[in-house]
């Protein structure tokens, strides 16, 4: 999976870290970050559901 963040847009509204958990986190700025060791999305059956989840669709998630 290629997983596309665009962290210009995010709001820090968690919505990715907490259906994700284990591809996704914040940063010291509240802001969506990787887990890191699971860049290609390895970790959480829900990944595919993040997109949806985040409020300002700030992540983008691919085949490939």
């Amino acid at each position: 999976m290629r997983i596309t963040i665009d962290r210009d847009r995010c709001i820090g509204s968690g919505q990715c870290a907490m259906t994700a958990p284990g591809v996704f986190t914040q940063d010291d700025e509240a802001l969506v970050a990787l887990v890191p060791g699971y860049e290609d999305g390895t970790g959480d059956p829900r990944l595919l559901d993040v997109p949806m989840a985040c409020p300002v669709q700030a992540i983008e998630i691919s085949e490939g």
